[in-house]
């Protein structure tokens, strides 16, 4: 199994701490490493970041940290960065066969979710999203989070920013399969923007698109300074396997 990682945004929340988001830092560890070093704790044999703002630089980094981790790491840059995320998603899954763990550059997790998340693989499901049902925890920021309504079995029936009744949030972390690109693709061509929630959606109406609730696990997303403070005060505590083998964090 493989993992991709979306980190081709301009990152605009965060652009007071740092001019790309997936360098900035969590006490010292940039969150694109974080990312990678989970996908690959949980896993995967090789991880796919996709790149676009920035690139260069942080193609750079990815490169000397593939040196020092042993990771095998695969850039893949879109030419324009500015279009939904779908399109990322499917230049990533250009490069991966088979189903793989899609993560947000700038979203941290709990070791259990992940490895839980890559058990998930089911003929039954074109996709698997791992859901927190805690909608009112302070650490979900409601102007940015994804909401999810869910139905019989788990499956998902509804996904978007802006829809009016939900159960559960979206946590930025999915296992995938070469279904959930072609659904962009597919909802593309029917005239929507192709963010990686359309693709969603088109799977949840086909009852493809099923979830993992993760309990009480921790995660977060850092989009914001908000969000960043509290990741660099929680962080290492729910990871400390991430910052304990830094010997050198966020060195190039």
């Amino acid at each position: 199994m493989d993992a991709l990682i979306i980190a081709a945004g301009y990152g605009s929340r965060l652009r007071a701490l740092a001019d790309s988001k997936p360098l900035a830092e969590i006490c010292g560890v940039p969150l694109i490493e974080l990312g990678i070093r989970q996908a690959a704790a949980a896993g995967a044999q090789k991880v796919v970041v996709v790149t676009g703002h920035e690139a260069e630089r942080l193609e750079g980094f990815l490169a000397a940290l593939a040196e020092r981790s042993g990771i095998a790491i695969e850039p893949v840059r879109v030419s324009d960065w500015s279009v939904p995320n779908g399109y990322s998603v499917m230049a990533g899954a250009e490069r991966i066969a088979g189903d793989y763990l899609l993560l947000m550059a700038d979203h941290i997790f709990e070791a259990e979710i992940l490895r839980h998340l890559a058990q998930q693989g089911s003929p039954d499901h074109g996709v698997t999203l791992a859901i927190d049902r805690r909608v009112r925890s302070k650490l979900i920021d409601p102007d940015d989070a994804t909401w999810v309504q869910t139905g019989r079995c788990s499956l998902i029936r509804e996904i978007g920013k802006h829809i009016e009744t939900y159960n559960a949030v979206d946590c930025g972390a999915f296992l995938a399969t070469p279904e959930l690109a072609e659904a962009i693709a597919a909802s593309i061509r029917d005239g929507q923007p192709g963010s990686l929630s359309n693709g969603m959606q088109r799977l949840a109406d086909a009852a493809r698109a099923a979830t993992m609730d993760i309990g009480e696990a921790w995660w977060l997303d850092v989009d914001e300074p908000y969000y960043h403070r509290i990741a660099e005060e929680q962080a290492p505590l729910h990871l400390p396997e991430l910052f304990a083998q830094q010997a050198e964090p966020g060195k190039v």
